[in-house]
């Protein structure tokens, strides 16, 4: 029910989160619903999702559903997704100078392997290293991939899309993929740190 002042949000928006906090996800997926970001479209829902094997958090991100029920002429559409996904790296695959590319093939291949009918993408693959210094020189150094994208679904079928993002996630951090897609390559998994 919509808080006093707010319009009662659409039938199929209703139906799009009752999909996405019904989902049966990987194992290694937590997923929790966060507070909804205002100001960003009309009726707005947000998840937070972590991949972990035991205490090992491989990946973490956030993903969220915008939607404007009169369309909004960037998306080409009346939903929109946006996400962000973050994973360890090893150093060496870090600097490949293909990462950029492999990381949106993962992503769109995710897409297409969960059968998510999508248009309108964009996004930006980020790489980052960071080196302990002072105090922090015992820090083991660490390497992250980025993955920033949205996209509008193509269809009424939005469960697809919450899918794709999580088995992004979980290509990122290394594991195998559940689904299969031609072109989906696995990246090794980055051994625990010690004391993990």
């Amino acid at each position: 029910m919509a808080a006093v002042g707010e319009t009662e949000e659409p039938e199929e928006f209703r139906q799009a989160l009752a999909g996405w906090r019904a989902a049966i996800l990987r194992p290694e997926i937590v997923l929790e619903e966060m507070s909804r970001p205002r100001g960003l479209a009309p009726f707005s829902a947000a998840f937070a999702a972590e991949v972990a094997l035991g205490e090992d958090e491989l990946a973490g991100g956030r993903i969220v559903l915008l939607h404007d029920p009169a369309g909004h002429e960037a998306w080409e559409g009346t939903f929109r997704v946006v996400t962000m996904t973050r994973a360890e790296l090893e150093p060496e695959l870090a600097m490949d100078p293909l990462l950029p590319e492999v990381g949106w093939t993962w992503l769109t291949e995710s897409l297409h392997a969960v059968g998510a009918a999508y248009r309108a993408p964009s996004g930006t693959i980020s790489r980052s290293t960071s080196q302990g210094f002072g105090g922090l020189s015992g820090q083991i150094a660490r390497t992250e991939i980025e993955v920033r994208a949205s996209w509008t679904p193509a269809d009424d079928e939005l469960l697809p899309h919450l899918l794709a993002w999580t088995e992004l996630m979980c290509t990122c951090a290394g594991l195998p993929p559940v689904v299969s897609g031609e072109g989906v390559v696995a990246i090794p998994r980055r051994p625990s740190r010690p004391g993990s």
